[in-house]
């Protein structure tokens, strides 16, 4: 259990007096969640409760699905109703302080108060405003490319850190059917095939905006991406692949490498019935596990520093809220309630605060004893080593995505939405362009994108 903040601890002190005086309907606070599965519910009602007991504000849970979020912040706020606290996906950070429906100022004290140096840098960044943080960043995940620790060990392969290093492991040990070097995503209308092309596309720092707009790809570098992609598709089984193949045969043994996401982690330890590992006789064993390596920055010839694609989720301050309560009941939620928050799916939620001015790395530490899994459970740190653990949160020090450094993040959202990126890149891998023709026609299909 963690130590609140003097100033968060005055506050919740004035929020409590407050409660005793007012009315219920005025003490109350409303948090809008997108994690809406009953599970997770019952465990961020728990929390809300333990907060109430607390401080006496009383939060209002209130599920939302993550696909009518947009649309119904848009109406609350033409309405005057937002609620106080909204738990929302990067891509509506930076829009939403535009449009009037958060505070970035509220948001800021928040990270303020709780100590700036205690977030990890990139989900700050990504988030930032002028003069602070348009949102407080809650949890997130980073993009990972699994391998077979084991067979790379024993040929004396580095990790695949580097395409150099992707095509060099794929050299050694790729041998069809038995064997294959990579499973690559080549379903065009599958949204897996977008998310991994632009982890690619970014390990070699290329990027189609700018601050000013649509830019165009990089001929020389985007030939660099490309002719690395027909490596991993060359290497991959024939067919329309995404993420389903990708982990049916890597949990076979049949694949040396895939990109995923780390909602395969508790699977690798055969912790879930519906996603078995094959590997062993055995679907609840953790060998696979065992033999598993990640990756999560990895870079290209362009980009020596390379990338990590993140994915993080915030909680927003609104310009309807109670502003007192609804920054007492964020700090509660990161600090002493942080290990409960992050609880509620670990596999996908790394801490993006990694500790406090007691312990700089006490809710990494915490994060990696919670209980991962469906039909079995286990923590992560009994499942994968220190090593590991640290490659899997030190991720999110430096995630990236399109657009958003620039302040483009909607227009790169509808580049990456309009496939047109997964469909041309299938035409060169298939042979039917070449590689600056390719390039030429993304550049010209994409510069009609508003």
């Amino acid at each position: 259990m963690t130590t609140l903040s003097k100033r968060t601890t005055v506050r919740l002190m004035l929020a409590a007096t407050a409660a005793l005086i007012a009315t219920p309907s005025l003490a109350d606070i409303r948090f809008w969640t997108t994690e809406t599965q009953p599970p997770r519910l019952a465990l961020q009602q728990e929390m809300a409760t333990a907060f109430e007991e607390e401080t006496g504000i009383a939060v209002e849970v209130i599920p939302v699905e993550e696909s009518d979020l947009g649309t119904r912040a848009t109406a609350a706020f033409a309405a005057g109703d937002l609620p106080d606290v909204i738990y929302h996906t990067l891509q509506y950070a930076l829009p939403w302080v535009e449009a009037g429906i958060l505070d970035a100022e509220a948001a800021t004290e928040v990270v303020e108060s709780l100590g700036r140096d205690t977030f990890a840098p990139a989900p700050l960044d990504l988030a930032a405003t002028e003069d602070g943080v348009a949102s407080v960043p809650v949890d997130g995940w980073t993009q990972m490319i699994v391998y077979r620790k084991d067979l790379f060990d024993e040929a004396g392969l580095e990790a695949p850190t580097s395409y150099a290093a992707v095509t060099a492991a794929i050299e050694a040990l790729h041998n069809p059917p038995e064997l294959f070097g990579f499973v690559a995503a080549t379903k065009v209308d599958e949204n897996f095939m977008s998310q991994v092309l632009e982890h690619v596309f970014l390990a070699n720092g290329v990027s189609p905006v700018d601050e000013s707009g649509f830019k165009g790809f990089d001929e020389a570098a985007t030939i660099e991406v490309l002719e690395f992609y027909k490596a991993l598709a060359d290497a991959s089984p024939e067919g329309e692949l995404y993420w389903d193949q990708s982990r049916s045969l890597y949990f076979s043994g049949q694949a040396a490498m895939i990109i995923w996401s780390p909602f395969i982690l508790d699977e690798l330890a055969g912790l879930r019935d519906d996603a078995p590992p094959t590997i062993t006789d055995d679907p609840t064993s953790s060998e696979l596990a065992s033999r598993t390596g990640i990756v999560t920055n990895f870079s290209g010839p362009s980009n020596p520093d390379g990338a990590a694609w993140g994915d993080v989720r915030y909680f927003g301050i609104t310009a309807d809220a109670d502003f007192d309560e609804a920054q007492a009941f964020i700090e509660y939620a990161m600090d002493e309630g942080y290990t409960q928050t992050l609880s509620i799916a670990p596999e996908g939620k790394f801490p993006v605060r990694r500790g406090n001015a007691e312990n700089p790395e006490a809710f990494i530490e915490a994060w990696s004893r919670l209980d991962v899994g469906v039909d079995r459970k286990a923590p992560l740190s009994e499942l994968y080593d220190a090593a590991m653990i640290d490659e899997i949160v030190g991720g999110l020090d430096v995630a990236q995505r399109w657009g958003v450094a620039e302040g483009q993040l909607a227009l790169a959202s509808k580049i990456i939405n309009s496939q047109v990126i997964n469909r041309v890149v299938r035409e060169y891998i298939d042979g039917r362009i070449e590689a600056a023709e390719a390039v030429a026609k993304m550049n010209e299909e994409l510069a009609a994108i508003e």
